[in-house]
């Protein structure tokens, strides 16, 4: 089969570019390592010839986490504009190059993967940051307040939205609830996008409300693509990018227990020879390829003093070259503290998680609705899971989900349970 990759690995705000859906291959770790990529690996850290004896390390266990100002510095949120522009340009190379034929696409992704928030930056005219399709700038389709809709109201809510210039729907789980009354927007919409009645379009949608959705969709062949997982080299280029702020800096991450090399990455032409830790592998596949849930595991691993502060000051005030001194310090994956599932009531908690997922967040009331939970008995386990660092509530909409750094164990749990799970 031809790789239809959009393959933008030197654009590092989308490292891997964008491939069909059905290209997406999970990371492996460093312990299912290739025979022959284990003797490569094993080679070159022998050339190093770099040892305990030779080169003593004092250990960085003991060192607190970063501050607000280190992390702000160190492992910032990514700017999903640039993750917009770099979108866009994959999907018109994908249309150049015949692999992407459709009007419409859907970019699915799980959780955390930024897609929702970069597809809110193909913003109106006259905004910044704003994409642009065709010379045409596109249009957010936003949800309506109430989603409660009959098949006749749902048509004509769709007939007074312009879908006749580009237009994107950031997430496609916005749109609907799990109970009878809900569903009519998304299958409107999509019973438009399969009869051709719409202009070129752009649908983001979580990968868990696709795991829903998709089995209504099989006739109409939507085709999805994705982002390409993180491996390990992804990784590494988006935090060397997120870190370096926009290539002014270079930062060096090393091991706290024996000071291997995490950032930076190696390459073909240096001069100066290091032992790499296997980290960024062993987290790509903890976090399954997954660029958020990655993300908040790589914040919670750094290690700086508090005095580092000052010194990352200085680096942003000039270039800084590439040396032995470590920016920060990595806590092995075994050793981090990461959340874990409260004792609880397996199925209530299984039908409050799993309901988070598929609607990408819920406020209290359509949770309700959607897991048949009462108000009463959903403040008690949200507040067990949020006391576990599984859940949060945004203040500003009181909307709950499930955390970034929560992520991993919600879905081996909800896996255990027996619950269907997204593809990733």
């Amino acid at each position: 089969m031809k790789d239809k990759t959009s393959e933008n690995m030197d654009d590092p705000c989308l490292p891997g570019g964008l491939v069909p859906l059905e290209q997406w291959v999970l990371p492996q770790t460093s312990v299912r390592r290739s025979l022959k990529d284990a003797i490569r690996h094993a080679l070159e850290q022998l050339r190093v010839g770099v040892s305990q004896a030779e080169e003593p390390f004092e250990s960085m266990d003991e060192l607190p986490e970063l501050s607000a100002a280190q992390k702000r510095r160190l492992a910032p949120e990514p700017d999903y504009a640039d993750q917009a522009a770099a979108i866009a340009c994959g999907l018109e190379d994908a249309r150049k190059d015949g692999s992407l034929t459709r009007e419409v696409v859907c970019l699915v992704a799980p959780p955390f993967s930024g897609i929702q928030q970069a597809l809110a930056c193909f913003s109106e005219p006259g905004q910044s940051g704003s994409v642009e399709s065709g010379g045409e700038e596109w249009r957010i389709v936003l949800p309506p307040d109430a989603l409660s809709f009959d098949d006749q109201e749902a048509c004509e809510w769709w007939d007074r939205q312009d879908l006749s210039r580009p237009w994107v729907i950031p997430e496609l789980a916005d749109f609907w609830l799990r109970c009878l009354s809900g569903l009519a927007l998304v299958k409107e919409l999509f019973r438009r996008i399969a009869n051709g009645d719409t202009g070129r379009g752009i649908v983001g949608c979580s990968s868990w409300c696709w795991r829903y959705w998709g089995q209504y969709l099989e006739n109409a062949q939507m085709s999805p693509w994705t982002p390409a997982p993180m491996d390990a080299e992804r990784l590494g280029v988006w935090f060397a990018r997120l870190a370096s702020d926009n290539g002014k800096r270079v930062v060096t991450a090393r091991m706290t227990s024996d000071g291997e090399y995490v950032l930076p990455l190696a390459k073909p032409d240096d001069t100066e020879k290091r032992k790499y830790s296997t980290f960024l592998r062993d987290l790509a596949a903890m976090a399954r390829g997954n660029p958020g849930v990655a993300l908040a595991i790589w914040q919670r691993s750094l290690r700086a003093r508090p005095d580092d502060d000052a010194k990352l000051e200085e680096a942003d005030e000039k270039p800084k070259k590439q040396s032995g001194a470590a920016d920060c310090w990595v806590v092995p994956l075994a050793r981090l503290s990461l959340p874990a599932m409260p004792q609880s009531k397996e199925s209530v908690t299984g039908f409050v998680l799993h309901g988070l997922l598929l609607h990408n967040g819920l406020d209290m009331d359509s949770l309700e609705t959607v897991t048949g939970v009462s108000v009463y008995e959903l403040s008690l386990v949200l507040s067990r899971l949020k006391r576990a660092d599984l859940v949060a509530c945004d203040q500003s909409n009181k909307r709950w989900s499930v955390t970034p750094i929560g992520y991993p164990t919600v879905r081996r749990h909800l896996q255990s349970w027996g619950f269907p799970l997204d593809q990733f």
